[in-house]
């Protein structure tokens, strides 16, 4: 059995004008009406409405009537030439190319001229025809979901994926979203500069609690995905989750994170003790709390359980099914900040990636950039280094590049962001040298896509899993 298109979009502007449902043809919804009030407006006045029908993002696709959408294509590439649209050289033009017929003829083009319905209705019919295409785009994407589903394809997550990529679709034709003009660009482009002449933190994304890294970075922007990667034992959990818990806690912002290595359990404890900053492997070589401490623990139990923040501790889950959860997250919750921990854990399944690592890692890597940018919100994955470090020797022993990350090639291409996370204790020869760099960690900023790159000096404290900004303090000798 032939394979379906799973990955072809669903047709939305066909021209098709009636759908067969349950054995019985049924007409698609439609407005005649309207659409020939939207077309006499812009016979009558067309540099005010056809350029208002561009704005609004109208096309021939929403017309029902094939004759509508003929006439109305032929409009829009008139005034894009900037030629005049009137009634003679406009039924000439229509003639000379073959399209006079296929228009309605020049009795038709008469009787829209004569139409004359009221200007001031011209927004209220134009969402009259909006709403008719959005609901036959329903019925078409429905249809053909069933009918791919009845071929039984042999990857059944594509295909979900290919259905809930073609509803979202058709939430995204219907809604009309105003650019920014050059001058509102410019104006915030100022207002950015001003901020910075005068001193004032600036950021231009979300703050990651970490200062340096903020600075450098400009925060964590929409539709970048930032990649922190490391060694194991060097604490990118940690990180993350310290970034979470800043973002989430302290800013109020939802987030979500998909844990493929811990459980939500695991996860949440290290979350609650880090913010109370509570030591809790003592309890278990019988310390008993003090009464402050259990309230920062009551009170950071609070707030988490307050918050929106969403765990997802599915292990191996593939790039198909955590989009899915994260555009569910978005419409319904408005997260503003994905955490992914690791992408070398996540799957992708489709046969390309059968028989590749490289390209399913590929895989992988650019479908998160995409979730980035289609959601407009920032990603943070966490990735695994070789044994590169480890390889290394003299001063360099430990340290990190971004040649070390496993299959890099396309990670390091889709990243914004890299910083490659480690600590010099981990690769200390003896207890002296062990005791000097305790606490020292750095994040090497290896990749800034926009701004400056460089090391990133942090503190790493263990007994609570916690980095904070800069070096270590020195104690008093």
């Amino acid at each position: 059995m032939a394979e379906p298109a799973k990955s072809a979009p669903i047709n939305l502007f066909s021209q098709k004008r009636e759908e067969v449902v349950d054995d019985v043809t049924r007409a698609l919804p439609h407005a005649v009406g309207p659409e020939k009030s939207l077309l006499s407006t812009m016979l009558q006045d067309p540099q005010e409405y056809i350029g208002l029908a561009i704005e609004e993002r109208l096309t021939a696709a929403h017309f029902y009537l094939p004759n509508h959408s003929t006439l109305f294509g032929f409009l829009i590439e008139l005034f894009e030439a900037g030629h005049q649209v009137e009634l003679v050289s406009l039924v000439q033009r229509l003639l000379d190319r073959g399209l006079l017929e296929k228009c309605g003829g020049p009795g038709y083009l008469t009787e829209l001229y004569t139409y004359a319905p009221s200007p001031g209705h011209f927004r209220h019919h134009l969402q009259h025809v909006k709403d008719k295409f959005t609901l036959r785009a329903i019925i078409r994407s429905s249809n053909e979901a069933v009918a791919m589903a009845y071929e039984a394809p042999d990857e059944v997550p594509e295909l979900l994926d290919s259905v809930e990529q073609s509803i979202l679709a058709i939430r995204e034709s219907a809604e009309t979203t105003q650019a920014a003009t050059l001058k509102q660009t410019v104006e915030e482009v100022m207002r950015n500069f001003q901020m910075l002449l005068s001193k004032e933190k600036v950021s231009l994304g979300i703050s990651t609690g970490f200062e340096v890294l903020d600075q450098k970075s400009g925060g964590l922007k929409a539709g970048e995905m930032f990649v922190v990667a490391a060694r194991p034992s060097m604490g990118k959990t940690s990180f993350m989750m310290n970034i979470v818990e800043n973002i989430c806690l302290d800013q109020g912002k939802p987030c979500m994170v998909f844990s493929c290595e811990m459980s939500s359990a695991q996860l949440v404890q290290r979350l609650l003790f880090a913010r109370a900053k509570f030591v809790a492997s003592q309890l278990s070589r019988g310390y008993t709390p003090k009464k402050q401490e259990l309230e920062r623990v009551r009170n950071a139990s609070v707030q988490i359980m307050n918050s929106k923040l969403f765990i997802d501790d599915t292990a191996g889950i593939s790039i198909n099914e955590l989009r899915a959860k994260a555009r569910r997250k978005k419409r319904d919750e408005d997260i503003q900040f994905i955490a992914i921990d690791y992408l070398q854990l996540m799957k992708s399944r489709t046969k390309q990636a059968e028989n590749s690592r490289e390209r399913e890692i590929a895989e992988i890597s650019g479908g998160i950039k995409a979730l980035a940018k289609e959601l407009n919100i920032p990603i943070l994955i966490l990735a695994q280094l070789n044994r590169g470090p480890e390889g290394r020797t003299g001063k360099s022993l430990g340290i990190p590049r971004m040649s070390d990350l496993r299959e890099s090639g396309a990670i390091e291409q889709d990243a914004d962001l890299v910083g490659l996370l480690y600590r010099s204790k981990y690769y200390a020869e003896n207890d002296e040298e062990r005791a000097a760099l305790e606490g020292k960690a750095e994040l090497v900023l290896a990749k800034n896509r926009n701004g400056e790159t460089g090391g990133i000096p942090l503190t790493f404290i263990e007994d609570l899993m916690r980095f904070e900004t800069g070096p270590p303090a020195e104690e008093p000798e």
